[in-house]
């Protein structure tokens, strides 16, 4: 299957994907979360070609994830900061943190710490349900469609 098929498919992973799937972009998004918001630091700070980059940000602001702002007449220069959309995609950056501090951080460890600001604490954040506030993980949880769902909420379905 082509990649440029992943926009239509019945899934909302596949669907997320044909926006954030390559990998600078999700680099791109983490810079910007961190507060890296100019080109040329994002530039440095990946290491990335100003093509690729240049791309990228057209391609996130074309989906609404990011908005520039000119912080500087002439030459003309841009800040890209996150939209609501954009932040919205923090617990997707939080998974993968998460996911590469357990199994790919090496001898010395993760080479950052997460900081709740609110109360000034490191956290391992945690997925919970909105209904029971349990933790979601994949052992109690399945991906199903409206109908499955609506059966899956019936007790006696369930029980059976």
């Amino acid at each position: 299957m082509a990649k440029s098929d992943l926009a239509s498919m019945p899934c909302s992973i596949a669907r997320s994907l044909e926006v954030v799937g390559e990998w600078w972009t999700i680099l791109v998004l983490r810079d910007v979360f961190r507060g890296i918001r100019r080109f040329d630091a994002i530039q440095r700070d990946l290491g990335i070609a100003t093509n690729v980059l240049t791309a990228r940000l057209k391609r996130l602001r074309d989906a609404g994830l990011i908005d520039r702002r000119r912080y500087e007449q002439r030459p003309p220069r841009y800040e890209y900061h996150l939209t609501d959309k954009g932040r919205d995609l923090f617990p997707l950056l939080i998974a993968l943190v998460r996911w590469g501090d357990k199994y790919l951080a090496g001898a010395d460890g993760p080479p950052r710490t997460l900081v709740h600001l609110t109360c000034g604490h490191t956290t391992e954040p945690k997925l919970v349900c909105s209904h029971c506030e349990g933790e979601i993980v994949a052992r109690n949880t399945r991906y199903v469609t409206h109908e499955e769902a609506a059966e899956l909420a019936n007790p006696e379905a369930r029980a059976g």
